[in-house]
């Protein structure tokens, strides 16, 4: 990985690529710091330093958006907006009609649904802002902060719609910068971003395991989260590159003199197909029971129940739950972005057939049970990796934004992997040394 970054920059015109990634990158973490007019950024300053801050509901969205949401600043909402937004529009795609349909038109229906996802993300930043500010000014962000209801000083009409509107225009700066690494930088820009967010919290998160810990003056627990974080990335490895491959042979015809076909090919059916969009939803639904009894304020049974079971990420009945969620999401979302039966239409369309298997409805049927098969181990992986922050919680008593969690480690080493493929395949256009010499 380290010998392609090298030829990277030695090549020009790929030099170039990854300094202007490297600078919306800069650009991006210097925004992540500047506060939105109208908090007290003393306040916020004093409630972070608490260890209590990092634990609350706003956990997920805090990783993805760099640490940014908890100190309010102008990208507060981060990428998540319009990850949301991507995953709303894959989702209605299979029930709306019309959206099938400009999916199967090709670029230009790509890039129509591409719009309505902007249009989408702004909708869901201005909701989430209204949010973040409400939750701000009622001082539920900071619930065991002494200050925490003085993060708002100026609780006006203008002030609150100043602070909205502020959120919302960082979200769609950091929506245009993630389109300008992929216009003109290297990888996709906002799965980079999404990359940059998460482990810029590494560091801090790391040391604040070793000042926690006793053995060793903290070392002994550093190195040990070091060496299971190095383990969990070999195994996020090798199952993100596991894949199954089903033959395809592809029949010849003749037209006019020539023959075309005859090639073989297979159609790669990766153990983990759904990627971390199943831990996103299982996290996501999981918050918004707490959510409910948090914002509600009753005393009552159902409230205490799901303060005593579901705030704490190291409750049996969490745990369970969140498990369960993983494997029926994985599931989920596998059947609506893998249809089959397009699969086999197409490959009766152009002449391609499975050995040993009919083309068209047995085409698709074999599919199907192929891909059910192999969705078990990669809903059981996403489950057992998804639950490792848990187990840190238990042993090491972290708190909940666990440096190798789950949900971490599967964006960073798919990420990583993404981008480190398209540099290794851009030099090797540029370095083809060809047949002939």
């Amino acid at each position: 990985m380290l010998t392609a970054f090298a030829r990277a920059f030695k090549t020009p015109d790929l030099r170039k690529k990854l300094l202007f990634t490297l600078g919306i990158i800069v650009l991006f973490r210097l925004g992540a710091h500047v506060p939105v007019p109208g908090i007290d950024y003393k306040n916020v300053q004093e409630c972070m330093d608490q260890a209590e801050a990092q634990q609350g509901l706003f956990g997920l969205v805090n990783m993805f958006s760099g640490g940014a949401l908890l100190q309010i600043t102008i990208f507060a909402l981060g990428i998540m907006p319009y990850i949301t937004a991507s995953i709303i529009l894959q989702l209605l795609t299979v029930v709306i009609p019309r959206l099938e349909a400009l999916k199967k038109e090709g670029q230009s229906g790509q890039a129509k649904i591409t719009q309505y996802t902007r249009y989408l993300t702004v909708a869901l930043a201005i909701l989430q802002g209204t949010g973040l500010v409400a939750t701000a000014r009622s001082g539920s962000l900071f619930q065991n902060c002494n200050v925490g209801d003085q993060i708002v000083p100026d609780q006006s009409i203008f002030v609150t719609i100043t602070m909205v509107l502020t959120m919302t225009a960082g979200t769609a700066l950091v929506m245009w910068l993630g389109e300008l690494v992929t216009d003109r930088g290297i990888g996709n820009g906002m799965s980079i971003l999404m990359f940059v967010s998460i482990a810029a919290g590494f560091p801090s998160a790391l040391w604040a395991i070793r000042q926690q810990g006793k053995i060793m003056d903290g070392w002994l627990e550093f190195g040990l989260v070091i060496l299971c974080g190095l383990a969990m990335v070999a195994l996020v490895v090798f199952v993100e590159q596991a894949q199954r491959r089903i033959p395809v042979q592809y029949a010849k015809r003749m037209i006019g003199r020539r023959s075309y076909g005859g090639t073989s090919t297979y159609i790669p059916l990766k153990v983990n197909q759904a990627g971390v969009i199943p831990v996103i939803f299982a996290s996501s639904l999981l918050y918004i029971p707490a959510l409910i009894a948090q914002f509600s304020g009753s005393d009552s049974e159902w409230a205490t129940w799901i303060e005593a079971n579901f705030v704490t990420g190291d409750h049996p009945v969490y745990i369970v739950t969140y498990f369960l969620l993983i494997v029926f999401f994985a599931f989920f979302y596998v059947a609506i972005s893998f249809n089959p039966e397009e699969v086999a239409d197409n490959m009766k369309k152009y002449g391609g057939f499975i050995p040993g298997i009919r083309a068209g409805r047995p085409t698709a049927e074999y599919l199907s049970y192929v891909l059910n098969r192999i969705t078990w181990p990669g809903s059981l992986y996403l489950g057992l990796i998804a639950l490792v922050p848990t187990v840190a919680l238990v042993t090491l008593n972290a708190n909940q934004n666990f440096p190798f969690g789950g949900t971490s480690i599967l964006i960073i080493v798919g990420v990583g992997l993404e981008t480190v493929k398209q540099i290794e395949s851009q030099l090797q256009q540029r370095h083809y040394e060809g047949f002939l010499r």
